[in-house]
């Protein structure tokens, strides 16, 4: 049965207003399987991550990076997009028998990695906030260009407008495939042996999300299992979301772009 989304929000929103919602972090997982389903994307992860010592990183990294792009001042957002650089420098390899060539300051592989942070983030505050306008969704969508220009995608290569995405994305993720090595990248992040109690103790319902999240092609592609029952489950939950999260109080459901920004301010105040 098809996704039923909640009723239209109105309003004149941009990427700030949206993007410093911790619910959207619950997408996280559905974003990071779609980047490394991208050979390139995914065999420089496993080839330069550590998902089974440290399964947080990633994602640590990105939030702290969009939280700082979106939100910091101008001095926060040359210090973590030379950060990002410096932790970039080393990722290249050419293409042989065990894999594919990639570099990542190749401007390609960026887009994909902004364009699946936009479409998880819109996704997921669609199913809990409900459907955006159109002059919103066009303006939030315009700008989450920065998640890419701020490194080396010209803004020539940010799809025109959300059309122009739709079809961007349903391109790549045409050509998206798993092999053994992103697929072991998948499950180290999905079933993580190290880590916060907590962290491993949130993890059945993390993969559910994930899982439900994703298109159907690329849950496949990673061998991700699904059932009727699982579906329920997750259209269960969803609705749970729905009516609990926006009542949570600001303070809390903003908490984790508060402290990004106060670890970029003190890592701003030692250069």
């Amino acid at each position: 049965m098809a996704r039923r989304p909640p009723p239209a929000r109105f309003g004149s929103l941009g990427i700030r207003d949206i993007a410093a919602e911790s619910a959207l972090i619950g997408a996280g997982g559905r974003a990071i399987l779609l980047q490394i389903a991208n050979p390139g994307v995914g065999h420089g992860v496993a080839e330069h991550s550590d998902f089974a010592a440290r399964p947080l990183d990633r994602l640590v990294r990105t939030l702290d990076y969009v939280y700082t792009v979106v939100y910091g001042d101008p001095e926060q957002v040359d210090a973590v997009v030379r950060s990002v650089s410096r932790a970039h420098a080393p990722v290249r390899r050419a293409a042989d028998a065990s894999g594919p060539s990639y570099s990542a300051f190749d401007p390609r592989l960026q887009l994909w990695v902004a364009a699946t942070l936009y479409d998880s983030a819109i996704d997921m505050h669609e199913r809990v906030y409900g459907v955006l306008d159109e002059a919103s969704a066009e303006q939030i969508y315009q700008d989450y260009a920065v998640l890419g220009t701020a490194l080396q995608v010209p803004r020539e290569m940010w799809p025109a407008d959300r059309a122009a995405f739709r079809a961007y994305f349903s391109r790549e993720l045409e050509t998206l495939n798993t092999d053994e090595t992103t697929r072991r990248v998948a499950d180290a992040l999905l079933h993580p042996v190290a880590g916060p109690l907590w962290l491993r103790a949130a993890m059945p319902v993390a993969r559910l999300v994930t899982a439900g999240l994703l298109p159907e092609s690329v849950r496949a592609a990673f061998r991700l299992p699904w059932s009727p029952g699982r579906q329920r489950l997750f259209t269960c939950l969803m609705a749970i979301t729905r009516v609990v999260y926006p009542r949570v109080p600001r303070a809390l459901r903003q908490l984790p772009r508060d402290r990004a920004l106060r670890s970029a301010t003190r890592k701003t105040a030692r250069l």
